[in-house]
């Protein structure tokens, strides 16, 4: 079988890792990849947002599957386009990806389902969102209605603050089209959840609950990121929790979308909060986030391949996941700038034994090959994936190594997991 993993990220380098485990994969390919997955697959230059030149190489290479990471090609479109042309595709059609890139949409559906969440008011005009603030309880949190690669929500801690995000999306167009509308959303506090499941329609399969540190620095400090590291399972997502999560959010979700006319198929990620034990959804995403897929596919058991398969053909209800028994924690590298502009072109020092290791796994995200070798081109550049029988093991693993790797104006938090290690 030949498999495409569509994406270039830390996300879709655990997908091609996760991938070439099957035995039923004889070819792995990626576009455009990256100088981490380049080593199992080949890359091919190929923008992921490119919908007719991924479908012309699918043709070219008789690719079987087709695996889509990233938010954009699904909010294009790409799997309306590559099922019209009768292709085998992972990943939901433009309609229900909608979940994810109109944060309006998905809050109105959120709100019309009766699923738990924040209460929320959307705006197009400056004047009336600036209105609305002035009556609000701060903290507040403003998110641009489109997609903003995980950087479009502000947690503004005073109304000043929350007036100059509302200006910089709607006035100055800070996000392009993406901050056209802007949701100004009730800020919910306690513990934020991670899950994850597979969905063809009908049947849910949830995948290991995952925590993800979304601030840039320790004790969630800082402006938000697309993710600084993350862990799995997270202790408060109990088998308890997560049938709830299931009946109460889940379900809902996926029967809702059906009755429209929209049926989910791949994987449906929610993330939650958890405010007073009881769970409330901050947001939908269309595909496996990113880094939790990083700390989930290493603990799942099951051959992925078959999983994606079960789900393209709408046959999920007839096959069995199995995950191991471990834990997992990964840890982020950032370059300099990150979250505004980072400095690329940085060499990285990144000994060759480092990777890959049964307990340690490096995931390329922002980087690219240089001169000399491997240089940073983005801004998180690496994601180190520990692994282990406990999540103190597997986070104690995770930072042994990042002790390895360098490059200039390289950060990280080192907080990572330490409130589950805390907690057991």
């Amino acid at each position: 079988m030949k498999v495409l993993v569509v994406g270039g990220g830390g996300r879709e380098h655990a997908l091609a890792w996760k991938i070439a485990q099957s035995p039923q994969v004889t070819k792995l390919y990626c576009a455009p990849g990256n100088p981490g997955i380049a080593r199992i697959a080949e890359c091919l230059p190929i923008p992921a947002d490119n919908i007719t030149a991924l479908r012309d190489a699918v043709h070219a290479h008789r690719v079987d599957l087709t695996v889509v990471g990233p938010e954009a090609p699904l909010a294009a479109g790409i799997v309306d386009v590559f099922r019209k042309d009768e292709r085998l595709i992972f990943g939901p059609h433009r309609a229900a990806a909608r979940i994810e890139a109109s944060k309006a949409f998905s809050k109105d559906l959120m709100v019309r389902l009766r699923i738990p969440t924040a209460e929320a008011q959307t705006f197009t005009a400056l004047a009336p969102a600036l209105e609305y603030l002035d009556c609000c309880e701060i903290p507040i949190v403003v998110k641009a209605d489109g997609l903003a690669q995980g950087k479009g929500v502000v947690v503004a801690a005073s109304r000043a603050e929350a007036r100059e995000a509302v200006r910089a999306m709607l006035e100055e167009k800070t996000f392009g089209e993406a901050g056209t509308r802007v949701v100004i959303e009730e800020f919910l506090d306690g513990e934020e959840l991670t899950v994850m499941a597979f969905t063809d329609g009908k049947t849910i399969v949830p995948m290991a609950p995952a925590q993800d540190h979304k601030r840039i620095g320790d004790g969630d400090r800082g402006p938000n990121t697309g993710g600084m590291g993350a862990y799995a399972p997270a202790p408060i997502g109990t088998s308890t929790l997560l049938e709830r999560v299931r009946r109460t959010i889940l379900e809902p979700v996926v029967d809702g979308l059906s009755r429209m006319g929209h049926p989910f198929h791949g994987v449906l990620y929610a993330g939650l909060m958890m405010v007073r034990g009881e769970p409330k959804v901050l947001e939908f995403n269309a595909r496996m986030g990113d880094p939790e897929t990083q700390v989930v596919l290493p603990l799942l058991k099951s051959d992925l391949v078959e999983v994606f398969m079960a789900v393209a053909e709408r046959r999920l209800d007839r096959l069995t996941v199995e995950w191991h028994d471990r834990a997992a924690v990964c840890v982020v590298l950032a370059a300099p700038g990150y979250p505004g502009a980072p400095v690329k072109g940085t060499p990285i020092v990144l000994p060759a034994d480092l990777e890959p290791q049964d307990d340690v796994v490096v995931f390329h995200a922002g980087t690219a090959d240089g001169p000399g070798g491997v240089v940073t081109n983005g801004g998180r550049v690496l994601g180190v994936t520990g692994l282990g029988a406990t999540i103190e093991a597997a986070r104690d693993r995770a930072y042994a190594g990042v002790r390895r790797i360098s490059f200039d104006g390289m950060h990280f938090r080192s907080d990572i997991a330490a409130r589950a290690v805390n907690h057991c």
